[in-house]
Order: structure tokens, then sequence, then C-alpha cells
């Protein structure tokens, strides 16, 4: 008997024959698609076709761009939140890289990056980066809008938009040395609300199963239209545990590009909605905020807790 056939990520359509104008069949049917993938996955293949293929290629490019500065330059991009800087040369990671720009939706916070990469001045990268984040953007607020009105709940979702934050990194993965683990990121699920990556040429992120089975996003799911889209830990949250934050990981043979855009929530607390609450339902987690999360979750009593969610803000 042959080995058990792998099991495939949903792909799913969301150009825009598909999800316009809101309220007819298509949108219907795309947004049960879409729901359906994120309770069964937590993670799903978009193919969305408003980001053009010259900004897909410019934003690698700049990336590239940003990544070559000498690591004084680089190690400049600081914050007051883990891992939203720069991060790298570390020992239990050596072969990741990234930068993270906050607010990344907006001209101010892309400016206030570039002008610590190029005291000059870099046009090019934040006209790119700055139209590359917006549009994205626009995908993550079409899934969020699917989500909501799949589960009757748009109203908690308009307050939610309202304070959403985009961070956009830039990851970049060099091959392992010979006696070095081929991990870039070892297993772990996004703090994030959702997020939102993109793979330039080279694969090497493989999402898990429920049943435990790791499922590699490769070629052919590998174009400018083509986006992962995974629930993180605020996700989870909000939906009552409906939708499972996704456990994966990046394996590298040869040096990777990628970037990706992390939704965050500021200024108001993640709380489940009550209409997600039933008997069938038991709340599963108190309102907890989102930013306060992401330090404790950096934090060395979390790194030694099985489930540092359910620690943080479970449900008695």
């Amino acid at each position: 008997m042959g080995s058990p056939e792998r099991p495939k990520l949903p792909v799913i359509d969301l150009t825009k024959k598909n999800v316009e104008p809101f309220g007819l069949t298509s949108w219907v049917s795309t947004r049960k698609e879409v729901v359906r993938a994120l309770e069964d996955y937590g993670c799903f293949i978009a193919i969305y076709d408003k980001v053009p293929v010259e900004l897909y290629n410019a934003v690698f490019n700049v990336s590239k761009e940003v990544h070559d500065l000498p690591i004084e330059t680089k190690a400049l991009n600081t914050s007051d939140t883990p891992s939203h800087g720069y991060v790298g040369q570390k020992p239990f990671i050596p072969l990741y890289e990234a930068l993270g720009i906050e607010n990344s939706t907006t001209l101010q916070g892309v400016q206030k990056f570039t002008n610590l990469m190029w005291p000059s001045g870099n046009q090019r990268f934040s006209e790119t980066v700055f139209s590359y984040a917006k549009l994205v953007a626009e995908l993550d607020e079409m899934i969020m809008r699917m989500v909501s009105e799949s589960y009757g709940i748009e109203k908690h979702y308009e307050a939610l938009k309202e304070s959403s934050s985009y961070l956009f990194k830039m990851f970049k993965y060099r091959p392992p040395n010979q006696n070095e683990t081929n991990f870039g990121i070892f297993p772990h699920t996004d703090y994030s609300f959702m997020t939102i990556l993109q793979q330039h040429q080279i694969g090497g992120v493989q999402v898990k199963t429920e049943d435990r089975q790791w499922i590699p996003i490769d070629h052919p799911l590998i174009s400018p239209s083509s986006f992962i889209i995974m629930a993180g830990d605020g996700c989870m949250v909000w939906t009552n545990g409906r939708i499972k934050s996704i456990e994966h990981s990046v394996i590298i043979k040869e040096k990777r590009y990628s970037v990706g855009l992390f939704t965050f929530i500021r200024d108001l607390k993640v709380e489940v909605p009550e209409e997600l609450v039933d008997e069938e339902h038991p709340l599963q987690y108190k309102p907890f905020d989102h930013y306060k999360f992401v330090h404790f979750i950096s934090s060395e009593e979390a790194k030694k807790l099985e489930s540092p969610l359910k620690a943080y803000c479970g449900a008695p």
C-alpha cells in the first residue's frame, strides 16, 4: 500500500468576480469557504489580484535592499513592543532576520522607518511599502468582514477595525551551515490577530493540521497573487475558539525572502462577543489587551507554559 495522500490547504479565489458586489451569491458562497477554511485549518491560500505584479516585485526588491544595510543600521529599528523591530543574530534562530515597520498603513509610520534606515531619504522604499501594505490591509478587512458577517457580529468587527494597527515585516533567511538545523523559525502560533504572508520564488512555510500532519506551502502556491492567510491568537480569542490560531514553522534550504502583514488591536480590549457564547460554546477567554499579551508572551514565565494564551486570558 502507498503512503496516505498528504492533506492540502484550501485555495480560495478572492478576486473581484467572487467578492463584489457584496450580498450577491458569489460573495456568500466565498464567505462560507473562507470561514470553513479558518475553522478547519486556521489557514488558507487566498488568490487576490489587487497587488500588481510590478508592486509584488518592487516590495521584494526594497526588502532585499534594506536587508543589505549594515547590521548597526538595521539595529536602529527598535520598538517598545517585543519582536516588532529588528530581530537577528540570535543563537537559537541563527538563520532568521527580520525588520518591522509599525503603523505601516500610514505614511507617517513608513516614513519613520525609512528615515532611520536612510537619513537622506528613500522615496522609492516608502512609496512601495506604503502602497503594498494598504492593498494587503484591504484583503485583511475583506476576510474579517466575511468572518463577522458569518457569525452575525458585524458591529463588533467595526470597533475592532477602527482599532487595528498593521505591522509590516520583511524576512530574510540564510541557508544552514553543515551543523545547523534547517528550521528558520521553530513551530509556533502567531500572537497577531491575523497574519498575511507572501513568499517570493522560494517556499519554506509549513503549517500543522489538527491531526498533526505538516503541509508545506510551496510551488505552485507561490505567485504574485497568492497570499497565506493565518489566524493568530487574537482571532482565536475573539471567535471564542471557533477559529484556532495555526501552528506553523519555516524550513530553510537556500536563501529566502518573505514579507508579512500582521494585525494588532490597539486601544481596545479583544473580547468575545456575547453572540458567540452559548451552551454549546461556553466562554473560553476573558477580555485581553493585545499589546500587553505580546509583552507577556515574550517573558521568561510564558516560555515555560504549555499554553501562554490560556494562562493569560483563559476563562475560569
